[in-house]
């Protein structure tokens, strides 16, 4: 039975997770499987793999093939390098102190690469989370101006209403004006009082005239 470790597809869309399986070849890809070697999740960032080594060298070793991104998964984990070095030691070319010490010195140096990435991404992040607080703070102090200049916008025309008040003494010259005028007319008044005695000519001598007729 021809067997192949491969990956079998899990979660929702747009965040999938995967199983790491060795299964038939003609089953379906997320069909039945024969052991689950591990899990792997491409989401978080770097990728968070979980791998039973033993199994994954057994099967290795039983010749099982792994598809191009489980081999790309187990050689990311060091398992085809742990495979590697237990072969050396059956062929006598180290023994397997040597061949754990050396497995230590990759995994620590692999170790320390993916915590320098995790310490670098953390950075970014902090850093672009610095900026995007730098900028709310910006926009809201520009929203504060802004609404302080028309709350003072809007307050200059009150206090332009309130300038005409002390020019509520202008309508007492109109009525000093007009009371000026109310008094002109008494001239007027002599006037008609005059007519009728400019009148009273013409009845004397009317008068005067009757006389000298008679």
């Amino acid at each position: 039975m021809p067997a192949k470790i491969r990956l079998q597809r899990h979660g929702k869309k747009k965040a999938a997770f995967f199983h790491i399986v060795v299964a038939d070849s003609r089953a379906p890809r997320d069909g039945k499987y024969i052991e689950k070697l591990g899990t792997y999740n491409p989401v978080s960032n770097p990728a968070t793999i979980d791998i039973n080594f033993d199994s994954a060298i057994n099967w290795l070793n039983k010749g099982a093939q792994p598809t191009d991104t489980a081999r790309a998964i187990l050689s990311y984990k060091g398992v085809l390098y742990k495979k590697h070095l237990l072969g050396g030691v059956k062929k006598g070319a180290l023994t397997q102190e040597q061949a754990d010490k050396k497995f230590d010195e990759w995994l620590k140096s692999k170790t320390d690469k993916i915590d320098a990435k995790v310490a670098k991404l953390t950075e970014a992040s902090n850093q672009s989370a610095a900026e995007k607080l730098a900028a709310e703070k910006a926009a809201n102090e520009k929203r504060a101006a802004e609404i302080s200049a028309k709350l003072a916008a809007a307050s200059q025309p009150e206090e332009v209403a309130t300038e005409p008040t002390a020019e509520a003494e202008v309508p007492v010259v109109e009525d000093s004006a007009s009371e000026t005028a109310e008094a002109t007319p008494a001239p007027e008044e002599e006037k008609k009082e005059d007519e009728p005695k400019a009148e009273a000519t013409p009845e004397t001598n009317e008068g005067e005239e009757a006389k000298s007729a008679e």
